[in-house]
């Protein structure tokens, strides 16, 4: 065996271990109060207004586990991650409130508070482990007059991501971290919105 075989090989166990020592935790995709299908109904979803505050902190960090608030990486390292974030979550949330045909002009407001997907590190040494975290608050307004007619809600959107082996079928497959955050803020949006299943749910997972 090379010695670039061996090395390789060492630093993935390594990473097992480090991940392993994290141990497993519970993640969840939670909303405390999702909106009724019959408030829901009459709207109608004019603009998606993803702000993505500068505070957050973006990490580049090519590691397994950074510590930060904004972790991407399928996007270009040349642009702004910010602007990468705001992208996938208007596009996500659109997709999620597409149903919504009824009278009433709406307005949909995420705040965004965490986007922490897995880097290119840790998707290819893990093996069945890693999480996406996404959290951000969703109010809705009526677009005419500003009044609030849902949230502000804080959503816990973390969902087990592909790693290993499931993540090499999946992007041979043509699947990518962009698309399974992206259908699962969708779903996550259309349930919180009343016009699909209840997405909620909890899982334990080692990740970050």
């Amino acid at each position: 065996m090379s010695i670039s075989r061996r090395l390789m090989m060492v630093g993935a166990l390594g990473a097992m271990v480090v991940l392993s020592a994290c141990g497993a935790k519970t993640f969840r995709t939670y909303y405390a109060n999702p909106v009724t299908a019959e408030a829901s109904r009459s709207w109608r979803v004019v603009s998606v207004d993803v702000t993505v505050p500068r505070t957050l902190k973006v990490s580049e960090e090519r590691s397994s586990l950074p510590t930060a608030d904004i972790v991407w990486r399928e996007d270009p390292a040349s642009g702004d991650r910010f602007d990468q974030v705001d992208v996938i979550m208007t596009n996500a949330v659109q997709q999620g409130a597409a149903s919504l045909r009824g009278p009433r002009p709406v307005r949909i407001n995420i705040m965004m508070k965490r986007f922490h997907a897995l880097t290119f590190e840790a998707e290819t040494r893990y093996q069945n482990a890693g999480v996406h975290n996404i959290d951000f608050v969703a109010e809705v307004t009526d677009a005419k007059t500003g009044e609030v007619l849902a949230g502000p809600e804080v959503i816990d959107a973390a969902f087990p991501a592909l790693s290993g082996n499931q993540m090499l079928a999946a992007r041979a497959a043509g699947q990518t971290q962009k698309s399974m955050i992206t259908a699962h803020v969708s779903r996550t949006i259309a349930g919180w919105l009343g016009t699909g299943p209840d997405n909620r749910n909890t899982f334990s997972r080692a990740g970050n």
